[in-house]
C-alpha cells in the first residue's frame, strides 16, 4: 500500500489550485465579489466551497451516497437511519433519546454517507443522530498574492418579451471575475477519527483523485478557468504524527518568479520542495 492511501496513518496536504478569467468564490453579501482578505487583497476560497467541489466530484465519480446534497432534506436521511435500524423513538420528544440508539443511528449515517466519514456532520436535529467529526478538515484556500476584483458590464442581445423588441442595450448585466488568482489550502487526516466514522482505503483514494479533478467537472462561465496545480501529501508512519504539521507545510516553497508584475499565469511561480522531508514523513505529489 502507498503510505497517503492507507487510512490509519497521519496526512497533511497542500491543495494547490488556481482560476484565471473567473471567480472561484464569490460572496452572496457582497454582489457575488470575489472573495478577499481586506487588509492584503488576497483571494479567499472557504472550506464549505472547496468540500462543494469535493462532494460534486464523488457523486460523479462513485455510488457513494452524499448527506449534504443538492435539495437534500437532511431529517429525512436521518429517519431512514432510525427505520433502518429499528430504533425507538421517544413518544413526548419525538427523537432518539437513549445514547445506545443514538451511536447506533450514527453509525449506520457514517457507514451509509461519504461526506459524513470524511467531513463529520451535525445530526442532532430531527430524530437525532448525534454528531460526528469528520476524519478530513479543510482551511480555507488563500491565494499567494493580491487579485484583483473586476466587475465587468454585460449585455445581451435577444429581447425578453414583445415590449423590448427593437431598443438598444436590451438586457444588462455584471461579471464578477478575477484576472488569476493561484490558491493554497491546508488539509489533514486524522486516522484517529477515520477509525471512528469507518474510512476505507477506497475512500482515502477516491479523496485524493477528488482533489486532483474536481474541477474539470465544475466547469461554468462564472468560474472561469480552474485547475488542481497539485497536491502535496504529507504521510506520517505514526498515527500520531512523526514531525509537526507546520513545519513540513514550509518545505513547499511557493515564489513569484516575477514580482515587478501581477501574476497571470501558474508558469509566473517557481514551486518547489526545499530541504530534505523528515525521517518517517513520506512525500507523494498529485497531479
Amino acid at each position: 500500500m502507498m503510505n497517503h492511501l492507507d487510512p490509519s496513518k497521519k496526512h497533511d496536504f497542500i491543495w494547490l489550485f488556481d482560476c484565471t478569467n473567473g471567480n472561484p468564490n464569490g460572496d452572496p453579501d457582497a454582489d457575488n465579489t470575489p472573495r478577499t482578505d481586506l487588509q492584503t487583497g488576497h483571494g479567499l476560497v472557504t472550506d464549505a466551497c472547496l468540500k462543494r467541489k469535493i462532494r460534486n466530484f464523488v457523486t460523479l465519480a462513485s455510488d457513494q451516497r452524499i448527506f449534504v446534497s443538492e435539495g437534500a432534506i437532511l431529517n429525512q436521511a436521518i429517519d431512514e437511519a432510525v427505520s433502518a435500524k429499528g430504533l425507538t423513538v421517544d413518544s413526548k420528544k419525538k427523537r432518539l433519546t437513549n445514547p445506545k440508539d443514538v451511536a447506533a443511528a450514527r453509525d449506520w449515517m457514517c457507514e451509509n454517507f461519504y461526506d459524513i466519514r470524511m467531513f463529520g456532520a451535525v445530526l442532532s436535529t430531527g430524530k437525532n443522530a448525534g454528531q460526528v467529526r469528520g476524519a478530513v478538515q479543510l482551511t480555507f484556500g488563500e491565494s499567494l498574492d493580491p487579485v484583483l476584483p473586476m466587475n465587468l458590464s454585460i449585455t445581451r442581445c435577444a429581447a425578453t418579451d414583445t415590449n423590448e423588441q427593437g431598443k438598444e442595450n436590451k438586457t444588462m448585466g455584471r461579471k464578477n471575475i478575477i484576472p488569476y488568482g493561484l490558491y493554497k489550502a491546508h488539509g489533514f487526516y486524522c486516522p484517529q477519527f477515520a477509525k471512528q466514522t469507518g474510512v476505507t482505503e477506497a475512500d482515502l483514494a477516491l479523496f485524493w483523485q477528488a482533489l486532483v479533478k474536481c474541477f474539470e467537472f465544475d466547469r461554468s462561465s462564472a468560474r472561469g478557468m480552474m485547475a488542481t496545480r497539485g497536491v502535496w501529501v504529507f504521510s506520517h508512519e505514526s498515527a500520531l504524527g512523526n514531525y509537526p504539521t507546520h513545519k513540513l507545510f514550509e518545505l513547499l516553497r511557493m515564489e513569484n518568479r516575477t514580482p515587478e508584475k501581477p501574476p497571470r499565469v501558474y508558469s509566473d511561480y517557481d514551486v518547489r520542495i526545499v530541504g530534505d522531508i523528515p525521517e518517517n514523513v513520506a512525500l507523494q505529489k498529485l497531479d
